[in-house]
């Protein structure tokens, strides 16, 4: 191994470090802890329990009969017992679900925190073809404010994780059997989180499109008995489900992307396209479409791109990197599932390793896109935040979250596009080039 090499491996162990030492003592400190797993755990033990976890009665009654009365509060209620997961997500939920809650949320959590390191280490191996120390320190940085993932242990650490190995295994050529299995149950988690990256490998074609395939068949079969079992206890369980999303939306809830919303600026704060627009038309028939009118343009020339031009490892790494940070933006995502910018890394070591202004803008692009979405500043804005005492409603409290809130999602969009123009450039003046080696 190369002292390049070692370096960067030290800059992601020192991230890694920093991860535990303050996620450790913030899951500690906080109150919400391990909030986001109850909202998987209750349910899925609602229904080992032959109970409609889509019914708030019936998950309510399961978690006050084994957590105690004092701790349910309207808005503990709100996130535990309004289940919005799709059947799908039993899959890996209901193993976790036959344990009781000790064993199971230091699994889960095991799995959260183990899955990022490895994924990041993963990641680290892709950039470091390029520029070890560079992805070393990039990577190091993310996983330094991913603390908020460790507090709450929600389902896209487990989810992006997953996808991310994935990645690395079609793109390495390496453990392809393993790769699909994990595109699978990050699917099954969380499809909002995996689905633009499984349909990069749908639309790149060859042996990429048959791995997608496969990965689908793989979810649908082993979520088949999950979701039979399901509609067999929950019969009216889209009516339930449909119920508790529109509840989790409302105006004031945790997902409204209103400036005066609770959901907006607080930990692990909403990061899509929303919660910008909705500042000058709060209104979801119009925040809703204009958001999916800025994404489809960029999303458009995306997939017809990777639909024309023929696979390259450069290709792939621009193409992932541009939809990775464009995929938060057109629907419900918080920063933690940003951590699938993972995929930039490997992209931006590639474009520093060639030099010139585009590896300079490739740089300071992602690291806008890993700060931003980072999880230490925010954690330190809203303490400060408090202590001010703004409130949403006066003007200056409006403009202090207008300057938290608005910077995250136009840096994404900012980063997706400029991958996506890089990608571009790469389609039209290398579709002639030699495929370059993936090999080890």
């Amino acid at each position: 191994m190369t002292t390049a090499r070692l370096n960067g491996l030290y800059l992601l162990l020192l991230g890694s470090i920093v991860f535990l030492f303050l996620g450790a003592i913030a899951e500690n400190a906080n109150a919400g802890s391990m909030v986001d797993f109850k909202v998987l755990y209750y349910p899925a033990r609602c229904l080992v329990q032959y109970c409609d976890p889509y019914k708030e009665s019936d998950v309510l009654r399961i978690s006050r009969a084994e957590e105690g009365e004092s701790t349910f509060d309207a808005a503990n209620i709100r996130h535990i017992a309004r289940y919005i997961y799709l059947p799908t997500a039993f899959l890996f939920t209901v193993p976790f679900a036959i344990l009781p809650w000790g064993p199971a949320h230091i699994l889960w959590m095991t799995f959260t925190v183990g899955g990022l390191i490895l994924a990041s280490l993963l990641m680290w191996d892709m950039g470091a073809i390029f520029a070890p120390e560079l992805s070393g320190a990039l990577i190091g940085l993310l996983l330094a404010n991913s603390e908020i993932l460790m507090i709450f242990c929600n389902a896209a650490g487990i989810a992006i994780s997953l996808c991310v190995v994935a990645v690395w295994c079609f793109l390495r050529e390496r453990l392809i059997a393993a790769g699909i299995l994990c595109l699978a149950i990050s699917l099954a988690l969380k499809p909002q989180d995996a689905s633009l990256v499984w349909l990069y490998f749908l639309l790149a074609g060859g042996i990429y499109r048959k791995r997608a395939l496969q990965a689908l068949v793989t979810m649908l079969c082993l979520s088949l008995p999950g979701i039979l079992w399901v509609w067999h206890v929950a019969p009216h369980w889209m009516e339930e489900w449909r119920t508790n999303v529109l509840a989790f939306s409302a105006p004031n809830s945790v997902s409204d992307p209103a400036l005066a919303s609770v959901g907006n600026h607080a930990f692990g704060m909403m990061i899509n396209l929303q919660t910008v627009i909705s500042f000058f038309w709060n209104n979801p028939r119009i925040y809703n479409p204009f958001s999916y009118l800025i994404f489809a343009v960029p999303f458009a020339v995306w997939a017809a791109l990777t639909l024309r031009f023929r696979f390259s490892l450069k290709g792939g790494l621009l193409a992932l990197a541009a939809i990775a940070a464009l995929a938060m933006l057109p629907a419900y995502h918080r920063t933690h599932d940003a951590k699938l910018l993972l995929t930039t890394i490997p992209a931006c070591a590639m474009l520093w390793a060639e030099g010139g202004l585009t590896g300079r803008l490739a740089l300071w692009v992602t690291v806008a896109g890993l700060v931003v979405t980072a999880d230490l500043p925010w954690i330190i804005l809203l303490v400060l935040f408090d202590k001010l005492g703004f409130s949403t409603t006066a003007m200056g409290g409006r403009l202090l979250t207008v300057i938290w809130v608005f910077p995250t999602p136009m840096i994404l969009l900012v980063v997706g596009v400029f991958y996506l123009l890089v990608y571009l450039r790469h389609c039209l003046s290398e579709v002639q080039s030699p495929q370059v080696p993936i090999g080890g």
